[in-house]
C-alpha cells in the first residue's frame, strides 16, 4: 500500500450538502435559512454585542476609572534582590539586570526600592530611587546614577 492508495473508511465522510438548488435537492427554496428576517438575507452579520435593539450591555454598565496614555510604569526592584544577585563593586544597570533575569526587558524603566538590607558597595544606575534605597546604597558605600 502506498500513500496515494489511502482512502477514508466507508461512511466516515459525508458529501457536502448543496443548498438552494431546487426542490428536489431537499434544501431548495429557503435553503435551510427559514422564512424572512435578517438571518435569511445574504451578507447576514450581526454586530458584536447587538441585543436585538435593546441597549447593549457595554453601554448599560457604568464606566469607571481612567488610564492615562502617557503614564510611565516602573519595574520595581528591591535592595534584597541586588544583595543576592551582585558582588561588591559591581555595576548595576539595565543590561546586567536583564542578563541576571531580574527584569524581563532592558528597555522598560525600573525603580530601586528600599526593601531589604544592602551590605555591599554597588554602582547603581536606575531611572528612579526611593529615598530609603538611596540612603541604604550610600550607607553601604555605593554610588547612585539617575538615568
Amino acid at each position: 500500500m502506498r500513500l496515494h492508495e489511502l482512502k477514508p473508511a466507508p461512511g466516515s465522510r459525508k458529501p457536502k450538502l448543496i443548498v438552494g438548488r431546487g426542490e428536489g435537492s431537499t434544501m431548495g427554496q429557503t435553503a435551510g435559512k427559514g422564512q424572512k428576517g435578517q438571518s435569511s438575507r445574504t451578507g447576514d452579520t450581526i454586530m458584536l454585542g447587538f441585543e436585538g435593539g435593546q441597549t447593549p450591555l457595554f453601554r448599560r454598565v457604568p464606566k469607571r476609572g481612567f488610564n492615562h496614555a502617557s503614564k510611565i510604569t516602573y519595574e520595581p526592584i528591591n535592595l534584597i534582590v541586588l544583595e543576592a544577585q551582585y558582588k561588591a563593586g559591581e555595576q548595576v544597570d539595565a543590561q546586567s539586570l536583564f542578563k541576571k533575569g531580574v527584569i524581563k526587558n532592558a528597555e522598560v524603566p525600573y525603580k530601586i526600592l528600599g526593601v531589604g538590607k544592602l551590605t555591599k558597595s554597588l554602582k547603581v544606575s536606575a531611572n528612579k530611587f526611593s529615598k530609603s534605597a538611596e540612603k541604604a546604597i550610600k550607607g553601604a558605600g555605593g554610588t547612585l546614577q539617575v538615568q
